[in-house]
């Protein structure tokens, strides 16, 4: 998750909504430079104090960025922090799609779970102060859309409807998160590859 960016509200939605966030235009050269300098202070000093503990002001302070360019791109630190997490999860989820990957992979698990390994602290930094929560609710909605993409890219299920493509998708998703979860609490891991296989083996066992 390192370098990405997170925003929103910490509450969750009692609809088990993923939070919500206001859309932005895409950012020109000089925006985009400063949300990404935004968010890596942010990253640094949420590794450094909890995230309760960071204010807006610290955030300002470390980035070099004043306080109307802040409110510019961001409502607020939880839009920071969530904005983050948007980042890597559109990284993550399209990853395939932009690489023209030719396989029967539907999402880049190795890659994933290597990365979020290496990016353990920040792991725990998000599930200390409650936020896995929102990290997965976005999650969800992320791969299940680069899963349904995946899947009629395979042009192996084409006599399903575009509903159950959704349908299928969305589920495949929830067991990769649940698979994410698994691995991530456990303290001997299989190897991220060994993973990959695994849940491939589970799609297409289960797409039959």
């Amino acid at each position: 998750m390192s370098g990405k960016t997170v925003s929103g509200n910490p509450s969750h939605n009692p609809q088990g909504q993923a939070p919500s966030r206001p859309k932005h235009r895409k950012p020109d050269a000089r925006a985009s430079r400063t949300r990404n300098r935004l968010g890596m202070a942010f990253l640094e000093l949420i590794h450094e104090r909890p995230i309760e503990d960071v204010t807006v002001q610290d955030v300002l302070d470390r980035a070099s960025v004043g306080r109307s360019t802040f409110y510019l791109h961001f409502r607020d630190k939880n839009d920071l922090l969530l904005s983050q997490l948007e980042r890597f999860l559109e990284h993550m989820s399209t990853w395939l799609i932009v690489n023209k990957e030719k396989s029967l992979r539907v999402a880049p698990i190795a890659e994933m779970f290597d990365h979020l390994e290496q990016q353990r602290k920040l792991y725990c930094i998000l599930r200390d102060a409650g936020r896995l929560a929102d990290f997965f609710d976005l999650a969800q909605d992320y791969f299940a859309r680069g899963i349904e993409q995946r899947l009629i890219d395979t042009g192996r299920l084409t006599r399903l409807s575009k509903p159950e493509f959704a349908a299928r998708a969305n589920a495949l998703a929830g067991s990769l998160l649940s698979l994410l979860r698994w691995w991530m609490d456990r303290i001997e891991k299989e190897p991220a590859a060994k993973m990959d296989e695994m849940f491939h083996r589970m799609v297409w066992n289960g797409l039959r």
